[in-house]
């Protein structure tokens, strides 16, 4: 705050007293004009930028407001997702067990063909044998297990005691509804192998009713295994 009555005392020692007391009351005026204007200014600056910053407040309420429904838009979508994918397993688990249960009626139903195809053979193998090869089948051919040369017992689909010229054989056959290479390799890795040793001599012999290639005839007959079909029946 200014001193106006110091103001006065220097100005009345080089002019009238009351020359002097004016102007110092015009000098106070002019400071107290000065003060008020500074702070309506600073007043009129600090209500501006307080506009500025309620503005800035208000949109980042409103951007805070947008991104919690986005959040909340994203939280309802991935327990959407989550939902969809728990039905996406539970339907994925159901084809797992349908496909489990194909596969296994189809196994019972190839089992079915496989051993509905044997059982035409045991009827029909004794004459093709005979005039094909003049093996004269002394037991009837039939399926039973019998020990391998490790003692262990396996399945033999077609199975049977014959002879060819005065010499003991054993028929050792099974049957395959769609006949491949590897069925002839497991064939003769699971079985015949098998049976080396146990059987003074085999004649290993395979009925089907069709080959998955037209080579595999030829192959059969490479690897010195007879093949039947069963149109030949």
């Amino acid at each position: 705050m200014i001193n106006t009555l110091r103001i006065f005392d220097e100005l009345k020692e080089t002019m009238e007293a009351k020359a002097a007391q004016k102007i110092a009351e015009i000098i106070g005026m002019l400071y107290e004009d000065l003060q008020n204007t500074v702070t309506k200014k600073e007043f009129n600056e600090l209500k501006d930028i307080v506009g500025e910053l309620a503005e800035a407040q208000k949109r980042t309420e409103q951007r805070v407001n947008e991104l919690a429904e986005a959040q909340k838009r994203t939280e309802q979508r991935v327990n959407e997702l989550a939902e969809a994918q728990k039905r996406t397993e539970e339907e994925l688990r159901k084809l797992v067990q349908d496909h489990r249960e194909t596969r296994r009626q189809l196994g019972g139903l190839a089992m079915v063909v496989g051993y509905t195809l044997e059982n035409e053979a045991y009827k029909a193998l004794p004459r093709l044998l005979k005039e094909d090869y003049n093996i004269s089948v002394k037991d009837k051919l039939r399926r039973q297990y019998v020990k391998d040369n490790q003692g262990k017992y396996i399945e033999v689909n077609i199975v049977g005691k014959a002879s060819k010229s005065g010499k003991e054989i054993v028929i050792v056959g099974e049957g395959k509804s769609q006949l491949s290479k590897n069925d002839i390799d497991r064939f003769r890795n699971k079985k015949l192998n098998r049976l080396e040793g146990v059987f003074k001599e085999m004649f290993p012999l395979l009925v089907t009713h069709m080959t998955t290639n037209p080579d595999v005839e030829e192959y059969a007959k490479k690897k010195g295994i007879t093949l039947y079909y069963s149109y030949d029946f």
